[in-house]
């Protein structure tokens, strides 16, 4: 049984797009990391896994269980992180904590210590008077304090400071050894290299990419690095160009065979074609009209 499965999956907000066609598979266990540039549709398709909003079409499965048919049995077995949390106001944090529990009819008072005492997070402080890294802290002990057995967290480290981000990544970590799966969706390229092991990455609503961090980084462009003169006009898989006085350095992702006689054609002094590095690669997944329509956020 996979963590996560589903095959076309679509939400429109009327004739806005949020995601379309999104078929996607997160086996059980390990660290899963979900990429996109801010409005690519992440926060979409968490919602609509949860049940949060209704899909436009498709289907999904959330640790066997249908999305739209087993919502409250999917939530039972699910811990949330949203990208930007709120609360009651009046409470304090440790009444946030157990009304969370209660909710679910656990005791987590245990666990919800411990936590707090990791991300040293006072749950005496009053909910809304917290500033944003510790209503991201308390956030974080609401999505883990019951030990859900799938985490789906959306942009969980804004906020915090890089101290209390290696905390809770340590935290994670622990979680996956143990058998949780963790689905982490961002933007930021750093924290899917250094903890996940595989990743799709969002693209205008779809999926452009999916495979081990490493394969796909592997996939996207080449780094190459001319000296001399060449002309490259018109030339397909050409991206960021960056032009030096004796040459030029740029992204490609087209045909090989096309660019060597595009340079041929050329001054070559020197060549260099290398693998870029990992931020390098995932841009030549994004390309342009990367983001979701401006008009609504996804």
């Amino acid at each position: 049984m996979d963590a996560i499965r589903t095959e076309g999956l679509t939400k429109f907000y009327g004739q806005i797009r949020g995601i379309e066609n999104v078929s996607l598979t997160v086996e059980r266990g390990g660290m899963f990391g979900f990429i996109g540039p801010n409005g690519a549709g992440k926060s979409t398709f968490i919602r609509t896994l949860l049940g949060l909003v209704r899909p436009t079409a498709g289907r999904g499965e959330v640790c066997g269980l249908d999305i739209r048919r087993d919502r409250e049995r999917v939530l039972a077995r699910v811990g949330y992180l949203p990208a930007e949390p709120s609360f009651w106001p009046g409470m304090r944090v440790r009444d946030v904590l157990r009304l969370c529990a209660r909710l679910r009819k656990k005791d987590c008072d245990r666990e919800a210590e411990r936590l707090c005492q990791r991300l040293e997070l006072d749950p005496s402080r009053r909910a809304d008077q917290l500033s944003l890294g510790n209503k991201k802290k308390t956030a974080i002990v609401c999505a883990m304090q019951h030990e859900p057995e799938l985490l789906i967290l959306d942009e969980p480290t804004s906020g915090l400071d890089p101290l209390m981000q290696r905390a809770f990544f340590d935290l994670l970590r622990e979680r996956s050894e143990r058998g949780t799966t963790v689905f982490l969706s961002s933007h930021i390229l750093s924290e899917v290299r250094q903890n996940c092991t595989r990743a799709a990455v969002i693209r205008a609503g779809s999926i452009a990419a999916c495979g081990p961090v490493e394969d796909l980084a592997r996939a996207g462009a080449r780094r190459v690095t001319v000296r001399g003169r060449v002309r490259l006009d018109g030339l397909a898989g050409v991206r960021d160009w960056r032009a030096a006085p004796d040459g030029a350095a740029f992204l490609y992702s087209g045909d090989m065979d096309a660019l060597l006689a595009a340079l041929a054609a050329g001054e070559v002094q020197d060549l260099a074609i290398s693998e870029p590095d990992l931020e390098e690669a995932f841009m030549h997944y994004y390309g342009e009209g990367g983001g979701a329509d401006d008009r609504f956020p996804a």
